[in-house]
């Protein structure tokens, strides 16, 4: 009797050895091949599938987090600051090293917030905001012009340098071909030459708009971030056309910086070394030029006018006239000399000094 179940049970079993999975008979066509491999690699990947609802929980958690923290880090240029907080607990491989500004701006930031007062650094940086990257935040200052004139002035200086010597545009512009040296300015901006075009000409406000992607391209959200900036980061943004008001206020401002500072600009060795800075060769473009590039520039002298007029409120603030006249609608693209500077007159109901705490407070 017990050979015959034993029989029974081993016509049962698959020839690989195991039990057989279709004891009634095979399927139509056979059993699939190697299905015994198939099982084996099952068991494998059965322990790493098991986790339970709280591990999936934590994962999705997690996954959440790194979402919100790449969001704000888009909108506001910058990592959130609880994700930089969370740096002081996981090390040193964090979101900051991932997704923060490139390791020469992090070396800038050091830098400057470790430097020993009074330091003073002068440099084309696009604005950074330090705080967020964990830096003692910097008195930031700037001076900005026309942008026609800034543009004609940097097309003829690349070009042609100026009177300091005839080698400084050949140091800036080796590479230029002789072609492209010598053309016509009026042709440049009529034919579209990258070169008098944007994204080219759109060249002031990125400095103040600071480091996000789209602070590089021309348009209204990159012109509100550039004003917020003037109005919250920067102590002052003063207009080369009106210079000697700007050195005016800076002594005001930051006096162990810039003591005396308009003795010195009017002192004439001073003015003779000034004038050795003039660029060589500038023409004026043609009156279709000049309006063809006004509308490519509108975006930047919508903020010219902007911190112009932030600049005259400034000097009213602190007892300064200027002569200058409501702004026209089309720019005076060549002044030819800054506006005079009166001296400063007595106005009991303004409170000059608090005023000017309440900027640091800022």
């Amino acid at each position: 009797m017990k050979k015959k179940q034993q029989q029974q049970q081993q016509q049962q079993q698959h020839p690989g050895g195991g039990a057989d999975p279709w004891p009634h008979g095979a399927p139509l066509g056979g059993p699939p091949a190697g299905l015994g491999g198939w099982k084996r690699r099952v068991s494998l990947l059965l322990p790493f599938l098991r986790f339970s609802l709280r591990d999936y929980g934590f994962c999705m958690a997690t996954l959440l987090v790194f979402c919100l923290g790449s969001l704000f880090y888009q909108l506001s240029g910058g990592p959130p600051g609880f994700l930089l907080d969370l740096r002081q607990y996981l090390g040193n491989s964090t979101y900051l090293d991932d997704h923060g500004p490139p390791p020469s701006k992090m070396e800038l930031i050091k830098n400057i917030s470790t430097a020993e007062q009074p330091y003073l650094f002068t440099r084309h940086v696009h604005f950074l905001n330090f705080s967020r990257f964990g830096g003692d935040q910097p008195v930031y200052i700037n001076i900005i012009r026309d942008p026609v004139n800034r543009f004609l002035s940097n097309y003829f200086f690349r070009r042609f340098g100026d009177w300091r010597g005839e080698q400084n545009h050949m140091i800036r512009t080796p590479s230029m071909r002789q072609e492209e040296r010598y053309l016509d300015i009026n042709e440049c901006i009529l034919e579209n030459y990258p070169e008098c075009s944007n994204p080219r000409l759109f060249y002031i406000i990125p400095y103040f708009c600071g480091q996000h992607p789209r602070c590089r391209e021309p348009g209204e959200w990159a012109l509100e971030r550039a004003k917020l900036n003037v109005n919250e980061n920067f102590l002052l943004v003063g207009i080369l056309e009106e210079l000697e008001d700007v050195l005016l206020l800076l002594e005001r401002f930051l006096p162990h910086y810039f003591k005396d500072v308009l003795s010195i600009y009017k002192d004439p060795e001073h003015r003779k070394l000034g004038n050795m800075t003039v660029t060589v060769r500038k023409t004026v473009p043609s009156p279709e030029a000049v309006q063809i590039l006004y509308q490519r520039m509108r975006y930047e002298y919508e903020f010219y006018h902007y911190v112009k007029e932030q600049f005259h409120l400034l000097k009213r603030k602190f007892g300064l006239k200027s002569h200058s006249r409501r702004a026209p609608l089309r720019p005076q693209f060549f002044i030819p000399t800054p506006l005079e500077t009166e001296e400063p007159i007595d106005d009991e109901e303004q409170d000059d000094e608090k005023w000017l705490e309440d900027i640091y407070k800022r």
